[in-house]
This record gives structure tokens, C-alpha cells and sequence, in this order.
């Protein structure tokens, strides 16, 4: 069965490059918890990684990790931010850059919110 010239089944470049991606610098999903009356963080940010760093050996790097997404949203909150597409471009920019600058290495940054 073809859809849109692809076997069913088959992937496109972009799933590809995701793979390669994943598959060579790994993943930091980065997990917030901001009030829905202000936006305001209302948790310390948590840090997962797959197939990135061994979080056991890592705390520096992780306390870092947190340091730049508070600030992030910090940032958001002082500009009057208030889209979750934008505050989450901006700790994906931030954590992305203080990675690639202290490891070379440049995982998928998935900044989650969760809203209270």
C-alpha cells in the first residue's frame, strides 16, 4: 500500500534524522511545573535523560541543567511570557546551547510543562 509515494511502514527523512539523532547524543527531557494563575515555577525543575549522561555521575552537570531552565523561565516570566510554545523554545535554546558548550554532544531537548 502506498501513501503519499511511501510504503507503509516506511520512514521519512525527518523520522530518520530523529533516529540518528537520538541514537547518537540521546535525550533530555526537562519536566515544569508552572501555576496557572502567573506562570510562576512552583517546582524544582526535573531532569531525565536516555542514552545522553549516567545521571549518578553527573549531579554538577544536572544542577546546572536546572540553574538554566529556572533561569529560562525566569526570563519568560520577567518579559511577560506568558505561551508555553515560547517559554519552551526558550529553555530548549538555553539548555541546548550550555550543553553543546560543556559536552559537544547535542541530545533532543523536550521541555515538558505541566500545569497546576
Amino acid at each position: 500500500v502506498m501513501v503519499d509515494g511511501m510504503g507503509v511502514g516506511d520512514v521519512g527523512s525527518v523520522v530518520m534524522r530523529d533516529r540518528h539523532r537520538l541514537a547518537e547524543d540521546g535525550m533530555v527531557v526537562i519536566v515544569i511545573t508552572l501555576s496557572s494563575w502567573d506562570n510562576a515555577m512552583l517546582a524544582e525543575p526535573e531532569i531525565l535523560t536516555r542514552g545522553f549522561i549516567y545521571v549518578k555521575e553527573s549531579d554538577d552537570m544536572l544542577d546546572e541543567l536546572k540553574r538554566v531552565t529556572r533561569e529560562s523561565v525566569e526570563a519568560c516570566e520577567e518579559a511577560g511570557v506568558k505561551d508555553w510554545s515560547a517559554i519552551k523554545s526558550r529553555i530548549k535554546t538555553n539548555v541546548s546551547g550550555y550543553l553543546y558548550k560543556t559536552t559537544k554532544r547535542s541530545p533532543m531537548i523536550l521541555p515538558l510543562i505541566s500545569e497546576v
